[in-house]
């Protein structure tokens, strides 16, 4: 092979080298600032309140999210958990979508998150237009019901995207109705690559550990990955590279605010850890107590920190089916169940932010 005239120095091949890694550099700048900085942190999602009759309480559920800001999270979702996009009414979630968008004009901190979803396409794009006239700050939508491939799901979500004007975020696992597949790494990756505002992941889907590593990887195309599944493995998540919580925990929206600041300084390790560990000692409550994970006796304490007046839920029906009528019920705790929620909340204590705020007969 005839040697090149003009053999590069040294220092010309470095100049070469650094010169391209620049160039990728800026690719990465260019690419990571299309995620929008306000779609990171914790975005707890609102458990939905009702009244003694068994409607939604949208009072209570305004003054919720104020609290939500008080407590200092970049962000909130609903409706996104699975009774109340199961088991409210098309035109409860729309009423929903209007008070929330309406008191979080006057928020400081936190941006309003909606969920768009249904059980098809055409149902999805009535919640995906509500929302767009409403003008929140980001959307999320799970996998449709009637999904039973994944093209299934790359169909429904680009027709969202016709629709959608700000960050979308996927939700990797469906709603008690769903039987399809779990959404691949490559589908999301594709689709951030085909749409701007796509590309924010809330992974909860098995095997989560490995999925999590994978996305973290595709940074920047995709722009961010929430930790999700209550909460319970957002240390080592976000030791991997997720960049928020989504989970229905914004009864500690003041204790996630303090806990993610932490994480995302890289600061102080042990009250982190000190924080991240009474959280889950109380996290582990619902596993021996009635109601459930993710609501259940967190609603004595919605009730302790005095924004719901009750503990009433909506229920699935026989076999987690959805009812033809809402069937409600109120949480019964005993004495001594209601001394140890007490009891662990109350190693919190030096987390909690002071003077919360106050919600008379007035607001409620």
């Amino acid at each position: 092979m005839k040697p090149s005239a003009h053999p590069l120095s040294r220092r010309q091949l470095l100049g070469t080298a650094l010169s391209g890694a620049a160039v990728l550099w800026n690719e990465t700048r260019l690419h990571a600032a299309d995620a929008d900085p306000r779609v990171r942190g914790p975005f707890p999602i609102l458990s939905t309140p009702f009244t003694e009759s068994g409607a939604v309480d949208y009072a209570v559920l305004a003054n919720q999210a104020r609290f939500v800001d008080w407590g200092g999270c970049p962000g909130m979702i609903w409706p996104q958990s699975g009774d109340s996009v199961d088991l409210l009414t098309m035109e409860e979630k729309l009423r929903g979508m209007e008070v929330l968008a309406e008191t979080s004009r006057s928020f400081k901190t936190s941006a309003l998150c909606l969920g768009v979803q249904g059980k098809d396409t055409a149902e999805m794009l009535v919640y995906a237009r509500h929302a767009e006239k409403l003008a929140p700050a980001a959307i999320i939508s799970r996998p449709p019901d009637s999904g039973r491939t994944e093209e299934d799901l790359r169909q429904y979500w680009r027709a969202l995207a016709e629709v959608a004007q700000r960050p979308v975020i996927f939700q990797t696992t469906g709603g008690v109705a769903y039987k399809g597949p779990v959404p691949s790494v490559k589908l999301m990756i594709e689709l951030a690559k085909e749409f701007s505002h796509f590309g924010y992941i809330k992974e909860e889907a098995a095997p989560i550990i490995a999925r999590t590593r994978e996305l973290c990887a595709a940074k920047p195309v995709i722009r961010r990955v929430f930790s999700a599944r209550g909460a319970h493995g957002w240390l080592f998540e976000s030791h991997l590279g997720t960049e928020g919580l989504i989970t229905e925990r914004a009864v500690y929206a003041d204790v996630l605010t303090r806990l993610w600041q932490l994480m995302d300084s890289g600061k102080d390790a042990d009250t982190v850890r000190d924080i991240h560990a009474k959280l889950l000692l109380l996290f582990n409550l619902g596993q021996h107590l009635p109601g459930g994970d993710l609501r259940g006796f967190q609603l004595h304490l919605w009730k302790k920190r005095g924004v719901f007046k009750n503990m009433i839920s909506r229920q699935y029906g026989p076999g987690r089916s959805i009812p033809d009528k809402p069937i409600f019920t109120e949480l019964a705790l005993t004495p001594d169940e209601i001394a140890e929620i007490d009891f662990r909340f109350e190693a919190l204590s030096p987390y909690l932010k002071p003077n919360p705020p106050r919600f008379d007969a007035a607001n409620q």
